[in-house]
């Protein structure tokens, strides 16, 4: 007896059930950080008013101290960002928030009248130029060798590589920095010792002016990509040995497969998978500033900014800068996980 199939069901689409959980995975991980995201700015608002006495009050006796003539609206600002002694908590966090959608953070006590947002402002394209340029950098350069080397394992190049870049992964990033400072800076006085440009330079979008920012950018560049690139490529390295053993990568060999294709489209595209989660921490770190790196050099940036903040008790500041950073860093954790429904099929099945 045969079957006889239903009318029009061999025209009937067939749903896509990998694309459907892929997006589903993504709505779970939406609202996972959107919560994660709430949770941080309630946080944020709640640490001043547990802490013990009136934070908002020693800000405003601090701007005082300074001789700072506070308004009324400054006043009023201070307290919805720290606490208002006349309001329910509730009135206070709803406040707060209203405050945060204007971006306003309050006032710096070390730098009265500028406003915390500001500051942030000034000091972030710095950050991004100097440490999200080089931590791309670093990762492409430490994932491209580890990959070669972890393909030939023992070869000349793998038996070079990976004791120096265990050393340089061991060695503390402020050593490297001071060496290179002392070295080509002090020593050979090839590069400046401190700041981000030359100082006589006006600071404008012109050609001198960038010419300027690239040599007092190079040194602190060039030991964050000397330093990171060790760890990179002894991650990538250890995974692709891992992976050139799996049964897909022997398949493809066995296919006759050239090796570059094999390497790259088979052992790197699985062996990379890990190596996105660290990525996307440093990445989301990067708002927080390389803080040893522009310490050192002094370099006007986010980091600076907070060792700054640090040094002179400016807790707007602070706070402001670690809530910035915290929030960064769930948004690029957020891409992060795109990229692994992409790239990673399996991925996809936590959403069935």
């Amino acid at each position: 007896m045969t079957s006889q199939a239903l009318p029009g069901a061999a025209s009937r689409p067939r749903r896509s059930r990998s694309g459907t959980s892929g997006w589903v995975f993504l709505g779970r991980r939406i609202g996972f950080y959107v919560v994660a995201a709430w949770s941080a700015i309630t946080l944020n608002f709640l640490i001043p008013r547990l802490m013990p006495g009136s934070p908002a009050d020693a800000v405003i006796a601090a701007l005082q101290q300074k001789g700072a003539q506070l308004t009324p609206q400054t006043i009023a600002s201070i307290q919805k960002i720290f606490g208002q002694p006349d309001a329910n908590l509730l009135q206070q966090y709803g406040d707060y928030l209203v405050q945060l959608a204007h971006f306003d953070l309050g006032v710096s006590t070390s730098s009265y009248p500028s406003p915390v947002s500001d500051l942030i402002g000034q000091a972030l394209p710095w950050t991004l130029l100097l440490v999200g340029t080089t931590t791309v950098l670093a990762f492409l350069i430490g994932t491209t060798v580890g990959v070669v080397c972890g393909w030939r394992p023992g070869s000349r190049l793998d038996s070079v590589l990976s004791p120096l870049s265990t050393f340089m992964a061991a060695v503390p990033y402020f050593w490297v920095a001071l060496f290179a400072l002392w070295l080509f800076g002090f020593e050979l006085g090839w590069f400046p010792l401190a700041g981000g440009y030359d100082p006589n330079t006006v600071f404008a979008a012109s050609p001198g002016f960038w010419a300027s920012t690239l040599k007092y950018g190079f040194l602190p560049a060039f030991t964050i990509v000397v330093s990171a690139s060790g760890g990179w490529l002894l991650g990538m390295r250890n995974m692709t040995v891992t992976t050139t053993a799996e049964d897909y990568v022997l398949l493809a060999r066995a296919k006759g497969l050239s090796s570059r294709r094999v390497v790259f489209f088979y052992a790197a595209r699985n062996a990379v998978l890990p190596q996105f989660t660290s990525f996307a921490l440093a990445i989301g770190s990067i708002l927080g500033g390389a803080l040893l790196t522009e310490t050192v050099f002094t370099y006007p940036g986010v980091g600076y900014l907070m060792y700054h903040a640090v040094s002179n008790r400016d807790f707007p500041v602070m706070q402001g800068i670690l809530l910035m950073t915290t929030l960064a860093v769930l948004v690029a954790n957020f891409i992060a996980d795109s990229v692994y429904v992409l790239l990673d099929p399996r991925t996809r099945e936590q959403g069935e």
